[in-house]
């Protein structure tokens, strides 16, 4: 199969790259694709001629995206949009990547596929009008919802708790905001399976189980050996202008029914550390 991937320097994109590495991989990173460029991403997704496309570029800093909306509709929307024409247009099937910030966070149970959308910040506007732009482009898509991203390539959440941890010795953690930390080889993984299946919808693809960030910093903590506290705290403590989802975990219903899930996110975070913290010690070495 013959495979493009925008936003192929990112972590996910990277990720992709490895787990699709029996495929004919055209990788486009931000500097080979600009995606708001319509003619651009015409051209590339033309010139290499793939059977499925898998869409994860996109501005997903969320304060960015707060400050700046217009900017974040270009990206996240008009650029959806371009690549699902372009795809459309080059006869192939199309993966966007979406998120669990298209949900308004008022549900306590996980959100499934066919819950009712209503984003309440910039970023999830921005996401879920993408979304609706590739379903309006192409019947042949997969819309594939995730949270709270983490692997190699760039520092994520738990890179920054440890970071802080060895820095102040002291810690706060967020308690009303409920997701499932997503490692992005399994996401990866999951995408390379789902694809090979040639059965279009949504979907909700993230690690098995929920927690607080609150929960997963003391998790990182806990399987690192660091013994350092962390302090309750609120959304509004950190006075950050973007107001995230208290809960928003998506249920896998779509996916599991084809076989695909993914495993504990407690497991993937053991896994995860594990092997970044071997990869620091030799790099000491």
């Amino acid at each position: 199969m013959k495979t493009v991937i925008t936003g192929a320097g990112g972590q996910l994109g990277r990720a992709l790259q490895d787990a699709l590495a029996s495929h004919e991989i055209v990788a486009l990173d931000h500097a080979a694709l600009d995606i708001t460029n319509r003619d651009a991403v015409r051209a590339a997704i033309f010139t290499a001629g793939p059977d499925v496309v898998i869409h994860p570029a996109a501005w997903t800093d969320t304060v960015g995206c707060e400050r700046d909306p217009e900017r974040a509709i270009l990206v996240n929307a008009e650029g959806a949009r371009n690549v699902a024409e372009a795809a459309r247009d080059a006869g192939a099937a199309m993966l966007h990547i979406s998120t669990n910030e298209v949900f308004d966070g008022e549900k306590r149970t996980p959100y499934a596929e066919d819950d009712r959308t209503t984003a309440i910040n910039a970023y999830g506007r921005s996401k879920l009008a993408g979304e609706e732009a590739v379903q309006e482009a192409l019947p042949e898509h997969y819309i594939v919802r995730t949270s709270w991203l983490y692997g190699a390539g760039r520092q994520s959440f738990p890179e920054k708790i440890l970071s802080s941890a060895r820095d102040q010795k002291n810690l706060r953690g967020v308690t009303d905001e409920i997701a499932s930390p997503t490692l992005t080889v399994d996401l990866a993984q999951a995408i390379a399976r789902l694809i090979e299946t040639e059965s279009y919808g949504t979907y909700h693809l993230t690690n098995d189980g929920e927690c607080s960030r609150k929960v997963w910093a003391e998790e990182v903590l806990r399987l690192t050996g660091i013994n350092v506290p962390i302090e309750a705290a609120t959304q509004a403590d950190f006075g950050s202008p973007v107001r995230k989802p208290a809960y928003s975990t998506l249920a896998n219903n779509s996916a599991a029914k084809l076989g695909i899930t993914l495993r504990p996110w407690r497991d993937a975070l053991r896994e995860y550390l594990g092997s970044e913290i071997a990869q620091q010690s030799r790099a000491l070495a």
